[in-house]
């Protein structure tokens, strides 16, 4: 086996290779405005840092989210197009799980909360590092104070609004290496991944102006 995982849900643009044993390369850089400049070059650098070539990869794994359109949908696609060109399965993770299992948090539970924009989080609770308790959603972080309440978070939406998550944990981003890690654990139990397809749990920010004049040539 040999995963290579790739998100780019958060501002994070994180790359990681695993061997099915442990992580043997990775790599992460926080700019939630050049995801598509950033995301390449990371991959040759994980390569070039394990000594291996691309066409060693026997499965792609990227995070589906939930994040914002423009950031999530290139992940996707060069996920997609890997799988593609290399003829490899490509699995999906939820972006929120990466960070769950990465968390410092002995036992649950716990939210992890990420930075949704306009005032809002995409959150989920856990049970422990593993297990959901409830599906990824999107509010504003007032309107789920009372389900939260007293419950440690981990993420950036968590580290925004402490009047709503008082006890904020790291990591702040989701990493390539632990969705890596955790989908390589899931594989090896036999368990299914879920598909690769996006969890934008809202309309895009860009929109079609609605009552737009239309010029047409006389």
């Amino acid at each position: 086996m040999l995963l290579l995982a790739l998100d780019t849900a958060t501002p994070a643009v994180t790359v990681a290779l695993h061997d099915g044993t442990a992580v043997i390369a990775s790599s992460s850089q926080v700019d939630a405005r050049r995801h598509g400049e950033l995301l390449l070059p990371a991959v040759d650098r994980v390569l070039a840092e394990a000594g291996v070539k691309l066409d060693a990869v026997t499965g792609i794994v990227t995070g589906i989210g939930p994040g914002p359109y423009t950031g999530l949908r290139v992940g996707l696609m060069t996920a997609d197009t890997f799988g593609l060109a290399l003829g490899v399965p490509v699995h999906g993770l939820c972006t929120l799980d990466g960070l769950a299992y990465a968390a410092d948090i002995e036992k649950g539970p716990f939210v992890v909360a990420t930075d949704a924009r306009r005032k809002e989080v995409y959150w989920a609770v856990y049970e422990d590092s593993r297990t959901r308790r409830t599906d990824p959603a999107v509010d504003r972080p007032a309107d789920i104070a009372e389900q939260v309440a007293g419950l440690p978070a981990v993420g950036a939406g968590a580290l925004l609004y402490p009047d709503t998550f008082p006890v904020a944990h790291e990591p702040e981003h989701v990493s390539a290496a632990a969705l890596a890690s955790l989908a390589a654990e899931k594989l090896a139990a036999g368990e299914e991944l879920p598909e690769p397809r996006p969890l934008y749990l809202r309309r895009p920010d860009a929109q079609v102006p609605k009552n737009y004049k239309v010029v047409t040539p006389k």
